[in-house]
């Protein structure tokens, strides 16, 4: 993709979620709401997938200067490997039994926090029982600060379109507004909220819409 294509890209993502920030009215169980379920809605990549456009060169490296003038160093090719499996073996070890999901791909480590232990059912405000996981991963991500970390919010497919975009960016910014109120580094964060647009399973079932309902985070490396 050109750098161009991305860019356009990029515009036409922003200015989606820009245009569902108006209002917020909140999600419906009424089973004949016609939004309730949207039938044949196709499954998404797999996890950190969406997020993946804010991770385009443009992007990272707009990220990257801002943490460099914030004083963060890149790291070297030959190190980052070894300096983010130092990282996930943290993080797996700190969030083992919180519900958090921590996966790899690459150099890239992606958390996966599902609605159920981080918010209650159509709201964006944090749980408190939730803080201490949040605040281990805080810790970590200030310990390993060479990282841009990528914050997407995501929900099922249940509510209207406009609803699920706001209230998707609303816990994308609750997770990442606590994050940073512990000490990470504002700088450092990308921040998106995606809707339900790249669902991981099928919004068909309650399984596959739990699923479905979530808040990711991407661990870039930042390199030199």
């Amino acid at each position: 993709m050109t750098s161009q294509l991305k860019l356009a890209a990029l515009a036409a993502t922003l200015a989606a979620f820009t245009a569902g920030c108006a209002t917020y009215t909140g999600q419906t169980n009424d089973p004949n709401d016609p939004n309730r379920t949207k039938r044949g809605a196709l499954i998404g990549a797999a996890i950190g997938a969406a997020a993946g456009l804010l991770s385009g060169d443009d992007a990272v490296e707009r990220r990257q200067r801002a943490m460099v003038g914030a004083g963060i160093g890149a790291l070297a090719g030959g190190g980052i490997g070894a300096y983010q499996d130092r990282q996930e073996a943290e993080l797996r070890r700190e969030t083992a039994g919180t519900g958090i999901d921590v996966s790899r791909d690459g150099d890239v480590i992606k958390l996966n926090l599902p609605d159920g232990v981080t918010f209650d059912f159509a709201k964006y405000d944090l749980k408190p029982q939730f803080y201490p996981a949040l605040n281990t991963i805080a810790d970590t991500l200030k310990e390993y600060n060479q990282t841009i970390v990528e914050v997407s919010g995501h929900t099922d497919s249940v509510g209207s379109d406009a609803a699920n975009q706001t209230l998707s960016e609303r816990r994308a910014n609750a997770v990442s507004s606590y994050l940073i109120g512990q000490g990470v580094v504002r700088e450092r964060f990308e921040v998106v909220g995606m809707g339900e647009r790249y669902p991981v399973a099928s919004n068909d079932t309650d399984s596959g819409r739990a699923l479905n309902r979530r808040v990711e985070i991407r661990l870039l490396p930042l390199k030199s």
